[in-house]
């Protein structure tokens, strides 16, 4: 895989996370529809590809394409989509290409004709030993997806046939490692599952007429669910006309990832009864008071580094102000920037208020530094429009290690919190100062308890063993160069895979 432009700010993306679910059970409901909202408050988790299966107790037919929610789907295409079961994702490449087959919701069809769809949220460690255990049972297919999904699903399905969805479940879900938040189904029952750590969210959430459940809470909002409680860490739950039973796999572990505070989540989503928004300001708080500074304004990256510059300016007495306005389109295109745009770099996505920095000493609130391309192109901006002093704060540790349980950071090589030290960093993207949050101070205004949270791209101790063996990676089913994987739904990109696909997909 070709390295990326230094200078090149349309691929400098900071972290990202691979998905979002949602499902419903609601007999009586549009369920399309609610899927369609639920993945739409939840677009920030995964802008490559969407889709959602629905089934009518007999059928299930499954609609997917690249693209966001709102252009993969409409009004023709939902209301084709009937039935009482849905099962949704927006996705996120983490483990595959991000081509069309793998694409989610999976379908796959158990040996006794049934179907069984699945979307999945994390990423597994692993995949290269569960794809062996498929091929070893006669599940390859050379056209199917070459996720860790649909291997997940191809094993659920083979197990299915004779133990029936929750006896498969029950059987393959302890041999799974990894981060896995699932929503899954069949004909007639709508299934949720999270692994023993529970390091990426999932909640239940409560209608009139049914239940559903998603990645996060402001989706139960959207949709006008009322938040009953998260899915327990190794919790099992399936929700049929006889109504709600939860059963165990997995003793619960709990490792949730301290991430989804300071950048993943939505800011109006709760995460095990601390509000996202507010952790985001203390950290803030908290910023200013380990690393003050003597500037005039705080100004934040938005939108993501707006509650820690809110935040930072209470704590320092220092005015907040906006200084940066972002192109609120600017998400996942299809189409390549030509060189002339391509040099304009951050200005795509971020453009100063001249009025505001000309003359003035900047404290500058951000989220995270993963490259550092970022910074340095935005350090370098702010200068040009007049500021006096850039001094960058970040809401965050350095990050150091990359994540494996559903987070596509740079690789370790590339991540600049690896190879320089904070006074190396700080030359390096320009700023007069430079201060990181503390991982302790990070962990206090979570609420939680360190030893539930995982913060191994901090730290580098991950919670689940990671081979040594280095059969993992966003290509690991994939035999073919990485370049090729991403080219789309190209005969080329067209390769191994597990599972069946025999619902009605999009072409």
């Amino acid at each position: 895989m070709s390295q990326p432009d230094p200078d090149d700010l349309t691929a400098d993306h900071g972290p990202r996370e691979e998905c979002g679910v949602f499902g419903a059970w609601a007999p009586g409901e549009e369920v399309a529809k609610l899927t369609y909202y639920g993945l739409y408050a939840l677009q920030h988790r995964g802008q490559e590809a969407a889709g959602i299966s629905v089934s009518d107790g007999s059928q299930i037919v499954v609609y997917k394409d690249l693209g966001l929610v709102s252009q993969v789907f409409d009004e023709q295409v939902l209301c084709s989509l009937n039935g009482h079961v849905a099962v949704g994702h927006c996705r996120y490449s983490t483990t595959g290409g991000g081509n069309w087959q793998n694409a989610q919701p999976t379908f796959c069809t158990t040996d006794t004709g049934s179907g069984i769809t699945l979307a999945h949220n994390g990423n597994l460690v692993n995949t290269a030993e569960l794809a062996d255990h498929a091929r070893d049972l006669g599940l390859f297919r050379k056209d199917a997806a070459t996720t860790d999904s649909g291997v997940l699903s191809a094993l659920l399905a083979h197990a299915a046939t004779d133990k029936g969805v929750e006896g498969a479940a029950q059987e393959l879900f302890p041999t799974v490692r990894g981060a896995f938040s699932l929503v899954f189904s069949d004909e007639n029952t709508l299934y949720a599952a999270r692994d023993p750590h529970g390091v990426r969210p999932l909640v239940l959430g409560r209608l009139e007429r049914g239940w559903v459940v998603a990645s996060e809470t402001a989706a139960l909002d959207i949709v006008g669910a009322s938040f009953v409680r998260e899915v327990e860490p190794g919790e099992l739950l399936a929700i049929d006309a006889s109504g709600l039973r939860s059963s165990r796999f997995a003793n619960p572990e709990p490792k949730g990832c301290v991430f989804e505070y300071v950048y993943l989540a939505r800011p109006d989503t709760t995460i095990s009864g601390r509000s996202v928004h507010a952790t985001r300001v203390d950290i803030g708080r908290r910023l200013a008071e380990e690393h003050p500074a003597d500037g005039d304004v705080v100004i934040p990256v938005p939108e993501s580094g707006t509650p820690a510059a809110i935040g930072y300016a209470q704590a320092s007495g220092i005015p907040y102000g906006s200084g940066l306005v972002k192109n609120a389109y600017v998400g996942r295109t299809f189409i390549e920037p030509s060189q002339t745009i391509r040099q304009l770099g951050i200005r795509l996505k971020l453009n100063p208020l001249r009025e505001v920095i000309r003359g003035k000493r900047l404290i500058v609130v951000d989220d995270s530094i993963v490259r550092g391309n970022t910074q340095r192109a935005l350090v370098r901006m702010l200068r040009e429009a007049g500021a006096v002093e850039v001094h960058v704060r970040i809401a965050s540790p350095p990050v150091r290690w990359p994540c494996f349980y559903g987070i596509d950071f740079a690789s370790r090589a590339e991540l600049i919190g690896n190879g320089l030290d904070n006074e190396g960093i700080r030359r390096s993207i320009g700023a007069d100062s430079l201060g990181y949050v503390s991982l302790e101070e990070l962990i206090a205004a979570s609420e939680q308890p360190r030893s539930r949270l995982c913060a191994a791209c901090f730290d580098g101790e991950y919670p689940i063993a990671i081979p040594e063996d280095e059969l993992i990676g966003k290509h690991v089913l994939e035999g073919l160069d990485p370049d090729v994987a991403d080219q789309g739904s190209s005969p080329a990109a067209t390769q191994q895979g597990y599972g069946a696909h025999d619902a009605v997909q999009r072409p």
